[in-house]
């Protein structure tokens, strides 16, 4: 196995790859350790010590959150700038029309996400700055301007470091930052479990049942992200100029979560909303309603899973075009075995994905709940072990890999993935 791994070394450009991606996560831990000018930390960090939340926002951001960094908004600007263009293909032909231009499309695409991650990340910036007045030490609007124009510049700067890790480095570079925002996460965790067996507040067999759900998780989403429900194919054999083509069997992978983590954003995001508006209203009547919003109560946590699983049939609905797959097996002479091409393909299709999806929502529901259910069988508070943030740290993990393991192999190397 480390001989195997030692194979990726003897790859001068792979080398330099990973090199220059692991420089990038330098900068970007930096960055987190910058603070906002005008800002006061220690006010800051006070409102951090309540609401899970806060801890789950600050967990993506690899601590910058909790520091008010300029990097405190992370890349999730960026995220929502890229998802609302992905709904927006579908109700707006032009950009329908970009997305089968292929690597020019694409470009003119990228191009409007990044103007839209600019305009979302100033509103956010100037959201939170106001949000978080009493941790400003003098808020006045110019000051206000201010920290909302650093925190957008921290934005595109992570957008950029981003896009550099994608064409420089190794894997998806937005994704690799959010991985190294969450992973950078786990020494301070790691501490605090530490420091909680040895003053006795929790007991050695919490700790070994902490670590034993977690294991079992790290299991169960490997199996699940790389699970998939492959449709047999069969092409017709067609003889054009004397050559025979076509004859061959195939299949269409459909993935048991298509719609990755988007639907837990989606569901998460909503829910915030009542809580965010309470914060900013004194009436005690929606103060009142709010309170049954929190994180972790029975309604919300109620609401909370029906919003992911309808969120999970969404995206897959808008992202998976069932018909253009139908028309596209019929114009190659492709056909399910046993289904008529056309209009029945398309059914059978949209009748498979249905089922894939419903279990592929139950495990992001699962997923999402995860951390009340961890700390109520561990007793171990304070120390964030989200579903979410799971999910996020094994697909990035098994993507780069993948991009890893098929540059080895392209170099007549013999892998290091089973």
């Amino acid at each position: 196995m480390f001989a195997q791994l030692g194979n990726i070394w003897k790859i001068e450009e792979l080398r330099q790859k990973i090199i220059f991606t692991l420089i990038m996560f330098a900068v970007f831990r930096m960055g987190t350790h910058i603070p906002v000018p005008g800002v006061d930390p220690t006010a800051i960090e006070s409102l951090f010590q309540s609401g899970s939340l806060l801890g789950l926002l600050d967990l993506f951001s690899g601590g910058a959150f909790s520091k008010f960094s300029i990097f405190a908004m992370s890349i999730t600007p960026y995220i929502n700038a890229s998802i609302i263009m992905q709904l927006l293909n579908v109700v707006i032909p032009t950009l329908e029309q970009w997305s089968k231009e292929g690597q020019e499309g694409h470009k003119k695409t990228t191009k409007v996400t990044r103007y839209l991650t600019v305009a979302l990340a100033f509103f956010q910036a100037i959201g939170m700055s106001i949000g978080l007045k009493a941790a400003i030490l003098n808020p006045s609007p110019v000051n206000i301007l201010i920290i909302a124009i650093t925190l957008t510049a921290g934005t595109v700067f992570l957008m950029w470091l981003g896009e550099q890790i994608t064409a420089n480095g190794v894997g998806n570079g937005i994704s690799l930052i959010i991985f190294a925002g969450i992973v950078a996460a786990l020494p301070q965790n790691i501490g605090m479990i530490y420091n909680y067996v040895k003053t006795g507040t929790i007991s050695y067999f919490s700790v070994f049942l902490f670590l034993l759900i977690a294991l079992a998780m790290i299991v169960f989403v490997i199996h699940i992200e790389t699970g998939f429900r492959r449709i047999p194919v069969t092409y017709a054999k067609r003889v054009v100029g004397g050559r025979a083509f076509g004859g061959q069997s195939s299949h269409i992978p459909l993935k048991v979560n298509p719609a990755g983590v988007i639907p837990i954003i989606f569901a998460s995001s909503l829910l915030m909303f009542p809580i965010t508006i309470a914060q900013f209203v004194e009436n005690p009547t929606v103060r009142e309603i709010a309170r049954y919003f929190e994180w972790g109560t029975p309604l919300q946590t109620a609401i909370y899973v029906l919003l992911i699983i309808f969120f999970t049939y969404f995206y897959t609905a808008v992202t998976i075009k069932i018909p253009d797959m139908a028309d596209n097996l019929k114009k190659y002479g492709g056909f399910i075995p046993g289904i008529r091409p056309g209009q029945e393909t398309a059914d059978y299709i949209d009748f498979v994905l249905t089922r894939i999806t419903l279990a592929g929502s139950v495990f992001l529901a699962f997923i999402a709940v995860l951390p009340n259910l961890v700390a109520s069988a561990t007793h171990i508070q304070g120390v964030y072990f989200g579903g979410t943030a799971l999910l996020i740290v094994v697909g990035v993990a098994l993507n780069t890999m993948k991009q890893i393991e098929a540059m080895v192999v392209m170099r007549h190397y013999k892998g290091f993935m089973k």
